[in-house]
């Protein structure tokens, strides 16, 4: 069969680092180990059974049978504006300040194509979700790294970011709560933020994928909360943590207007919007009972307490998260964050991310998602014990 090459522009996207995690983990499990996976950021529990219903119920409906409006159907956005208004006090024009996303991470890699040329530079968080870097590649554009540092808060310092760097950027990238570290950003740090933008006219795109999650009382700050946001930049929002629809592939990007126009122009050469179904059921979610999100906030507090605790017992250092579902785990002294993951899968069975796939300044960390039951992360805690190594 004859073979054909693939574009340049593929070959130059980075490798997907969490295809090859699958992949370990795959190879472990159909040996008949009992591996415990801590290494994805998959959420475990269904979704809500009343969004369910209603796709269920929107499915049967002939209007969903055809193309949706190529921009998606006005309530959704409504939806958006609503849950905006309601959580964070923040008014948005459902017609000009809300495109629909197919997940948060379609929308994360589409932003740079929408509005970057070769050869703009992009500010990165580093450590940072990698899928940032697909976009920036697409678009081929070039990144330039912000650290989050632990001395910092996981925030990065823009003291640091040279003059020069910041007369080129045009973009910069944030996420709180942060994946991977689990740190959250205070208003003041956003307040910071605008302030930048707006010196050096820099598009902000803040990533609250994890808006929902926020442990001890605090409940996470929405970028747009901040006077002068929505002029700005944009916020994405993904439905796939908050209401456990990571399979759906649903979100939204809201705030400025120019930006949410050049998405929705990117999409409609792209799509026809998403299936009536998931469009209804993804309102629903959004303005109806909103108790499963609390119920699901408590369950990974909880979870989050049992393995920190279970690890502090057993003599590791750790922090425990502010918010998202991940935690971010200093390794031991003598081991890189990609060994010391691959001595927890062949020693104890379980399977961690290494810090350096998130970036260089994720070095010496290794990053686990609190998706599963007490009982395996107890378990997971016994685990790492018996290897005598703290």
């Amino acid at each position: 069969m004859k073979h054909f090459q693939q574009s340049d522009l593929l070959d130059s996207l980075p490798k997907q680092f969490f295809a090859s995690l699958v992949k370990k983990v795959g190879e472990y499990v159909a040996q008949g180990f009992d591996v415990i996976n801590l290494g994805q950021g998959n959420p475990d529990q269904p979704t809500p059974e009343h969004i369910v219903a209603k796709l269920q119920a929107a499915a049967a409906n002939p209007v969903n049978h055809k193309y949706p409006p190529f921009q998606g159907f006005r309530y959704l956005k409504e939806a958006a504006a609503e849950f905006y208004m309601r959580e964070y006090g923040v008014v948005l024009d459902p017609d000009s300040e809300v495109a629909i996303l197919f997940g948060g991470k379609a929308g994360l890699v589409e932003i740079p194509q929408c509005l970057l040329n070769p050869g703009d530079t992009v500010l990165v968080p580093d450590p940072g979700y990698p899928d940032y870097w697909s976009g920036v590649a697409l678009a081929r554009a070039e990144m330039a790294m912000m650290p989050l540092l632990e001395k910092n808060e996981f925030l990065p310092d823009y003291d640091a970011i040279s003059k020069e760097t910041l007369r080129a950027a045009k973009l910069m990238f944030l996420n709180y709560p942060n994946n991977p570290t689990g740190a959250v950003a205070t208003k003041g740090f956003f307040e910071k933020t605008v302030q930048l933008a707006n010196e050096h006219d820099i598009c902000i795109v803040h990533d609250f994928a994890y808006g929902g999650i926020g442990f001890d009382g605090e409940k996470p700050a929405s970028f747009l909360e901040v006077e002068g946001a929505k002029d700005i930049g944009i916020e994405i929002y993904t439905l796939s943590k908050t209401y456990n629809m990571a399979g759906w592939r649903v979100g939204f990007a809201v705030g400025n207007r120019s930006v949410i126009s050049s998405i929705q122009l990117m999409q409609d050469h792209l799509f026809v919007s998403l299936f009536g179904g998931i469009q209804e059921a993804a309102a629903e979610a959004l303005i109806g009972s909103q108790d499963c999100v609390r119920e699901l906030n408590d369950l990974y507090e909880k979870r989050r307490d049992v393995f920190i605790n279970g690890l502090k017992s057993i003599g590791w250092e750790v922090k425990a998260p502010k918010g998202s579902f991940f935690a971010w785990l200093k390794v031991p002294t003598g081991y890189t964050s990609e060994e010391f993951s691959n001595f927890l899968l062949e020693r104890a069975h379980i399977m961690v991310a290494p810090g350096i796939g998130f970036g260089e300044h994720g070095e010496g960390y290794v990053r686990v998602g609190l998706l599963t039951t007490e009982e395996r992360l107890e378990e997971a805690a016994r685990r790492i014990e018996s290897l005598k190594i703290f």
